[in-house]
């Protein structure tokens, strides 16, 4: 009778294979612990790492935000010392400006003054003479566009002093109106008829 050699080594092969099985899965479950060891203690360090970044992020931002706060603050108090240096400047423009036009009237009105004073004493020194009526009406003309002159220039420098103020108190809407206006303008011209009419009173005379 002959020996099945194949199936025998068939046999050892499969027994050797199932054998070769059950070690390598005896192995798996000793190992199995640690792996799952190892991989929790991998999870938390994942999860600890991203609350750090979380965290640091967070920070970064708010430190960022704070910056950006100190910024706007700084840059609006520089553009409040900006507009107070430039109004203190257009205030003191327009104070000499109106300074200005101030002793503009005041010159105006000594002038006036001081022709009304001198054809006044000149009419009391020539009426013992004697002068005709031409020349008293052209004199008597003459004081009132005078008298007219310092009253106007008077009426103008009250005026130009109450816009300086006004300006000077934070009144903006009076800025760029340091003018004596028309009370100004009549001071100058009365002023002017005055002097003609005095001197034609003296030229009749």
């Amino acid at each position: 009778m002959a020996v099945p050699w194949l199936q025998l080594i068939d046999a050892a092969l499969g027994v050797a294979n199932f054998a070769l099985n059950r070690k390598a899965a005896a192995a798996s479950d000793e190992r199995s612990p640690t792996q799952l060891e190892a991989g929790g203690r991998g999870d938390v360090a994942l999860g600890l790492d991203a609350r750090l970044a979380g965290i640091v992020a967070a920070a970064l931002k708010e430190s960022q935000d704070r910056d950006t706060r100190r910024l706007n603050v700084e840059r609006e108090r520089v553009t409040a010392e900006r507009q107070r240096a430039e109004r203190a400047l257009q205030v003191d423009l327009h104070r000499q400006a109106g300074d200005r036009e101030i002793g503009r009237l005041r010159l105006l009105a000594g002038v006036a003054a001081t022709t009304w004073v001198g054809t006044l004493v000149w009419s009391a020194l020539v009426l013992g003479v004697g002068i005709g009526i031409g020349s008293r009406v052209s004199l008597g003309f003459g004081w009132l566009f005078l008298i007219g002159a310092i009253a106007a220039s008077f009426i103008a420098q009250s005026r130009a002093a109450a816009a300086v103020d006004a300006l000077a108190n934070g009144d903006d809407s009076r800025r760029g109106a340091i003018r004596s206006g028309a009370s100004g303008a009549f001071a100058l011209w009365l002023t002017i008829c005055g002097l003609v009419l005095a001197g034609l009173a003296a030229l009749i005379a």
